[in-house]
């Protein structure tokens, strides 16, 4: 299918790797320019250069920046020409017991994976509804439906997230303007390994437990980035003017529920 995005601009975050860099090559794959931007230097550039020996690929800039900060999203909208999709992701914050997190715990936690991605639709959501034309994707998590007790930072930062992209979305729409949010179950990224890791503990085996919630899955299997990549790019397509304020869970079957 032709997704008619073919020479459009769009700022992709944490997108050096894992769900992220899945969504800026599925873009890349469709002819979009992508501006991508990640913390780290090393891997954001070594991702820049596989995007950009795609067959067909646009233009692909890079910035090195930390998203939950002002400056960092200032240095990534001033490299950007022009917005026409927005996809945020960010890293989550760490599992736990609620009762060891702190003050500064939450707050970092709603920097990053709430505040951050609403200061990043603010500043480009006008310009998108003036153009006729915008694409808002967050990636959040399957926790948003199914709250994961151990990450209890994330269950918490993620649903005020949706709960304002969900009123937000209603208002842009007339505009050709979409937001939607995409919730990964259990991919094969390095989060994924690490909370194993965490369950794991000292003495566990991490390899035991990810095969356990392997087999927990319907499908089988884990996900991959470039699947969920795909669900991204379509949700961004001109065909997907008609769906928002969505959240379009993708987790091999996991979630048990009708509704």
């Amino acid at each position: 299918m032709e997704l008619g995005i073919k020479g459009r601009w769009a700022l992709v975050c944490g997108a050096s790797k894992g769900l992220g860099l899945g969504c800026a090559r599925a873009l890349v794959r469709e002819g979009v320019n992508v501006l991508i931007v990640a913390r780290g230097e090393a891997a954001l550039q070594a991702a820049a250069e596989h995007l950009r020996a795609l067959p067909g690929a646009g233009e692909v800039h890079a910035v090195a920046a930390d998203v939950s900060t002002e400056a960092g999203r200032a240095a990534a909208l001033a490299a950007c020409p022009q917005v026409d999709i927005l996809v945020n992701n960010a890293g989550g914050p760490p599992p736990g017991d609620f009762r060891s997190f702190e003050r500064d715990d939450w707050i970092a936690a709603l920097d990053a994976n709430m505040l951050a991605p609403i200061a990043l639709i603010r500043a480009t959501v006008d310009a998108m509804i003036e153009r006729g034309f915008g694409r808002i994707v967050n990636i959040t998590s399957s926790a948003v439906k199914a709250p994961i007790d151990t990450l209890a930072l994330s269950n918490g930062a993620r649903s005020g997230l949706t709960g304002f992209v969900a009123g937000l979305s209603r208002r842009t729409v007339a505009h050709n303007v979409t937001l939607n949010n995409l919730l990964p179950g259990q991919f094969d990224t390095d989060r994924l390994r690490a909370n194993f890791a965490h369950s794991a503990g000292k003495d566990g085996d991490a390899g035991e437990i990810a095969e356990r919630r392997r087999q927990q899955i319907p499908a089988g299997r884990f996900g991959t980035a470039d699947e969920f990549g795909a669900s991204c790019a379509f949700l961004c397509s001109a065909q997907a003017g008609y769906i928002t304020g969505q959240n379009l869970l993708i987790d091999g079957g996991a979630y048990p529920g009708t509704f």
